[in-house]
């Protein structure tokens, strides 16, 4: 086996959370996107002693496991990776997928709750973040998502199944005022153009929407007939606020380099377990509202009796797991290094009448030595990537009894438990959430006890 060679072969796994595995000429080769079952066509792209990589080009035969997508973007689109699998299917694959990473690092047994469903498969996302661009080189201007495998590309994604019709009209209306408008969208490669993102966020349980177009500032149009045309749409929700956002960013990334309120408030409200909670444009929230239910559900049941304890809540985004526990709890001390996240945390507190939380922001590294409080019991939910090494090693070293860990990348998270277990941890429960249906993400929530020497 050669780099460049196209082969063929039948995918015999799914590793997490896309790695289809075929087995050619004795080797493993390892190509995103493949399903289990699936006969394939492929180019090796890598090749190293012992593990090769390669990029599927064809599905020759589909697996037997196989349906139509519902979703007519799903072939090209490269938001979704599992809705051709009935969900029943998707569930079981996600669970089997975390239960072989966390048993490939476990040292002790544990009880494995299996997998939690999302309560929609369709239209569960309060939020997305679509990007301008064109479908091929010099083509007409296309708001949506990323092609799938491509940095480039951008399909117009306005039958998306994920997500509700409100979401779809506001695109469809965006897109159509930026070719009216004539401007030509933010070249990754020259940075040059003007639009750049589309940024939508609705409130599940109370219908209140967030509009906020990303644009550089190289041009200065009128937004006047776009804002007119958002309040003017046939929407089921409400929009709140409408907003406009510069970003001159030379990355391929969402950033703030000022705000304008267009319209309304620049916040939304949503409500998850009868609390409520102001959630600013780039500020973290669940992007599954009911599915963050079950997840917070569960990991309440995790933590167990917090009365009268003190509870650290680390990269506590908007505060929502911290006034969850803060009813019967002495204190809660959230951590979060989005600022904006940070402030809105304080203010739904307040909102909620919950005087017993206290939100810092920064680093959970470098704030963990300004907090005098010593922790009872820690809650983790950290980014994509994990917790940081050496704030890891500080956040063991309260020797709390118990720590409950709510993983949004099992891979990241199964790389956490070994350095928990060095310093004295064991597992003790992890339960499974799928809070994105249709897609290889899920959540992972664990329990660990302090072992006793």
């Amino acid at each position: 086996m050669k780099k460049g060679m196209v082969l063929e072969g039948i995918v015999e796994k799914t590793e997490f959370p896309n790695k289809g595995i075929v087995f050619c000429e004795g080797e493993k080769v390892i190509i995103k996107n493949g399903l289990e079952g699936q006969k394939i066509r492929f180019s090796v792209t890598k090749k190293r002693k012992g593990k090769a990589e390669g990029r599927l080009l064809e599905v020759l035969e589909r697996s037997p496991l196989e349906q139509d997508s519902p979703c007519p973007h799903f072939a090209e689109c490269g938001g979704c990776t599992y809705q051709t699998l009935p969900y029943e299917e998707q569930l079981r694959l996600k669970e089997r997928q975390v239960k072989e990473l966390l048993d490939s690092v476990c040292e002790t047994p544990y009880e494995f709750q299996g997998i939690k469903k999302s309560p929609e498969q369709f239209g569960y996302r309060n939020k997305m973040e679509y990007s301008f661009g064109d479908a091929c080189k010099d083509g007409p201007l296309t708001l949506g998502l990323h092609k799938r495998g491509s940095f480039y590309d951008i399909l117009t994604t306005d039958e998306c199944c994920i997500v509700e019709e409100d979401f779809r009209k506001i695109l469809s209306f965006t897109l159509e005022f930026a070719r009216t408008c004539g401007l030509p969208f933010y070249h990754k490669l020259t940075h040059q153009g003007y639009f750049r993102h589309l940024l939508v966020r609705k409130g599940k349980n109370t219908g209140e929407m967030l509009v906020d177009l990303i644009t550089s500032t190289q041009a200065s149009p009128d937004l006047t007939p776009w804002k007119e045309g958002i309040l003017n749409l046939p929407l089921k929700g409400q929009v709140t606020g409408i907003l406009h956002t510069s970003n001159d960013s030379l990355a391929d990334v969402i950033a703030n380099d000022g705000t304008e309120l267009l319209y309304g408030r620049d916040f939304f409200q949503e409500r998850i377990l009868g609390l409520d909670f102001r959630i600013s444009p780039f500020s973290f929230f669940q992007t599954n509202s009911l599915g963050a239910e079950v997840l917070y559900e569960t990991a309440r049941s995790f933590i167990g009796d917090t009365r009268d304890k003190v509870i650290f809540d680390l990269y506590s985004g908007t505060g929502t797991i911290a006034q969850i526990l803060a009813p019967v709890a002495e204190k809660v001390v959230g951590i979060e290094i989005v600022p904006e996240a940070v402030e809105a945390a304080r203010q739904n507190a307040q909102a909620n009448r919950l005087d017993n939380c206290t939100f810092l922001a920064g680093d959970v590294l470098k704030v963990l030595d300004t907090v005098e409080e010593k922790p009872d019991l820690i809650v983790l939910d950290p980014p994509r990537d994990g917790i940081h090494p050496k704030a890891l090693t500080k956040i063991m070293k309260y020797g709390v009894e118990r720590l409950v860990y709510i993983s949004c990348k099992p891979t990241s998270l199964v790389r956490d438990l070994e350095a928990l277990q060095a310093g004295g941890y064991r597992l003790e429960k992890s339960c499974v959430v799928d809070m994105f249906p249709g897609t290889g993400h899920v959540e992972t929530i664990v329990l660990m006890s302090k072992v006793e020497k």
